[in-house]
């Protein structure tokens, strides 16, 4: 049989297309020289041409651009004044420097990236925190999407829209200004540090004359301190600066950003800024997760990349205005293609989790941080999956199990989407799997930056349909249609 022949004839899908824009652009600090690798900085040199210019020169020059990138950004001159603090740091507070000059070194140490120069795929889709409005039978929902662009460095943005009665999808226009937010450090936790020092190999007695001095939870402020109380004899053991090293990397990976009021969601861009994640923030799969109160937050658990190494990190949100950024720990939160559960199950967190890098597992955790347990799921091997499986985003709960998308990896390296069925009481069961895959890439699909995908990060629920939004070959972005019944019905006992 042919790929599109082997596809579930439930599945209907969308001509909705989310295709890669090339304006959509946010201004990022420009440091002349570091654009190489290993590159020096060249700011002094620039600094000191800027300095030398003419006040007519400067005058006109900032008219230009002004006239040119104004329309492009919201506050245009607070980023460029944001840039001069960053980047010209050795001027002091610059105060001897007229207002223009301080601009147009701002705007020097400024560029523009497209954020989706080149692709914008794997989408995860939850219900918006507002459904205030919305008509009867509707969902308004969040949809977040992976923008690559330059260097193929991936960002996490959002789009926001309806589902009708029908499933019909509605997607809102994007907003106009692209924002990646104010970034603060912290908050932190002690085991958080000590678990992700053991993993760096230096969670010794250096570490811990820091982190005895600090509480359980601490903020950047008592880090500060601590480090600055080691005593001047011991900083140039290499077991000290080691620790010193590991902890304000941890450090540097658990952060908040938070956007301006008023802005859209839409207009709001996760962008890299912890080293682990210096190359990308890749795949987040949103949860909508309800705590043991009722209380609802959303999660995320995305790839972190580094240009070397791969890790699961957390998202956390409950407006998708604030962000808390935090690392795991344990040996099951490696790897790519962790995903929550949307509630506790026996008391603990439990995630899907592809730590062997290619089978499923359950992992738990007590407080969300460190998963140290785990059990790998046991599916039957099929042709279309057997390279490895994964998962397609967080689990669905249904009366008759907790639903799983999956994403299959067959021969041409075709990527199909697959479901299985777990045990609501014990998701360690696998007690349904749907025969064949669910989607197939076809003709319209399967060409892209990388042919013969179809890859998903999150589904939701409505009206008795499942809403699947798909990657369509690592480029553009559809939504699929799926008769929920139709489909559990079609699931063989395990």
């Amino acid at each position: 049989m042919s790929g599109n022949e082997r596809a579930v004839p439930m599945v209907s899908r969308s001509r909705l297309r989310l295709r890669p824009d090339h304006g959509r652009v946010i201004a990022v600090l420009f440091v002349p020289g570091e654009e190489m690798p290993r590159g020096d900085s060249r700011v002094v040199s620039v600094t000191e041409r800027i300095l030398a210019m003419d006040d007519t020169d400067v005058t006109s020059t900032l008219a230009d651009l002004r006239q040119r990138f104004g329309h492009r950004h919201r506050h245009l001159e607070d980023i460029w004044s944001s840039h001069f603090r960053l980047a010209a740091r050795r001027l002091g507070d610059g105060d001897e420097v007229p207002v223009d000059k301080k601009l147009l070194m701002g705007a020097y140490f400024t560029r523009e990236l497209s954020l989706e120069g080149a692709a914008l795929f794997n989408p995860s889709i939850v219900a918006h925190p507002d459904q205030n409005g919305v008509a009867h039978g509707e969902v308004r929902f969040v949809m977040s999407l992976r923008a690559v662009g330059e260097g193929h460095i991936s960002s996490i943005e959002f789009r926001t829209g309806i589902v009708d009665v029908a499933g019909d999808v509605r997607v809102d226009d994007p907003g106009k200004f692209l924002g990646h937010g104010h970034y603060s450090p912290g908050p932190y936790t002690q085991s958080l540090f000590h678990a992700k020092l053991a993993e760096r190999g230096c969670d010794n007695q250096a570490a811990a004359l820091v982190l005895d001095r600090v509480g359980p939870v601490f903020g950047p402020a008592e880090l500060d301190v601590a480090i600055a109380s080691l005593p001047s004899e011991l900083l140039p053991r290499a077991t000290v600066r080691d620790a010193v090293v590991g902890i304000r990397w941890v450090a540097a990976n658990n952060y908040t950003v938070e956007f301006p009021i008023g802005t859209q969601i839409s207009e709001r861009v996760l962008w890299p800024h912890g080293p682990a994640e210096a190359q990308g923030m890749e795949d987040a799969r949103f949860v909508r997760f309800v705590g043991d109160g009722g209380a609802v937050t959303y999660f995320a658990t995305y790839t972190a990349f580094d240009h070397a190494h791969i890790a699961p990190q957390l998202l956390t949100t409950t407006d998708f205005r604030t962000f808390a950024v935090s690392q795991f720990s344990g040996p099951f939160a490696t790897n790519k293609g962790m995903a929550l559960f949307p509630r506790k199950v026996g008391g603990q967190y439990v995630a899907l989790s592809r730590w062997d890098r290619e089978r499923l597992a359950i992992t738990t955790s007590d407080d969300l941080s460190e998963w140290d347990q785990a059990t790998t799921l046991a599916l039957p091997p099929r042709p279309w999956d057997l390279v490895q499986v994964g998962n397609c985003g967080s689990p669905l709960e249904t009366p008759e199990g907790w639903l799983v998308l999956t994403h299959g990896v067959g021969p041409m390296h075709e990527y199909s989407i697959g479901a299985i069925l777990l045990d609501l009481d014990d998701p360690r069961r696998v007690i349904g799997t749907l025969p064949g895959p669910l989607i197939v890439a076809n003709e319209d699909e399967r060409e892209g930056y990388v042919p013969n995908v179809v890859y998903s990060c999150g589904a939701m629920v409505h009206n008795g349909m499942l809403m699947i939004p798909y990657a369509m070959s690592d480029l553009a972005t559809s939504v699929a249609r799926v008769d929920l019944v139709a489909l559990l019905d079609s699931m063989e006992e395990s």
